[in-house]
């Protein structure tokens, strides 16, 4: 959902997939986290999918025009 939502919006993304990816899902840990999706954008740390936070942190990080 997040993938798609992004793609929407034109906004360019990185997919790390944590099933296949093994450094993935070390970072993923080592963030304290144990599900998915977790979303970067900028400092923010979006767990799950949830249009307003994402278009929200987007604005934060200026990534919206």
């Amino acid at each position: 959902m997040v993938k798609v939502y992004l793609s929407r919006k034109g906004v360019p993304f990185t997919e790390y997939n944590v099933s296949t990816d093994r450094d993935a899902l070390k970072r993923l840990v080592g963030m304290g986290y144990r599900t998915t999706p977790v979303t970067l954008i900028g400092d923010e740390r979006l767990v799950g999918y949830s249009p307003s936070s994402i278009d929200q942190a987007l604005a934060t990080a200026g990534a919206l025009e």
